[in-house]
């Protein structure tokens, strides 16, 4: 995921291989949307200008599936469960 602050968006993240876009917003909410090629991604990820390209050109054009995110706290705690014994961070 990349982390950005554009206008409600707060993360957006790419799955070349699924073709799966995932958009992050600042209510803790996150749309998933298939189908998405890279070329929409790479011009997303990219732009000066993201919300303004997420809502002309992937909000109206895409079905995307409703999602939640995950609070940071229990980001953390899956890291701290699955990191090994022997790393520090």
């Amino acid at each position: 995921m990349k982390r950005i602050n554009a206008g409600k968006l707060r993360a957006i993240g790419y799955d070349a291989r699924e073709r799966q876009l995932r958009v992050e917003f600042d209510d803790g909410t996150a749309i998933d949307y298939a189908g998405v090629g890279a070329e929409v991604w790479r011009k997303l990820s990219t732009s000066g200008s993201a919300w303004s390209y997420y809502r002309d050109n992937i909000e109206e054009e895409y079905t995307g599936k409703p999602g939640r995110v995950r609070k940071e706290a229990d980001r953390k705690a899956l890291e701290d469960l699955f990191r090994a014994p022997d790393d520090p961070a």
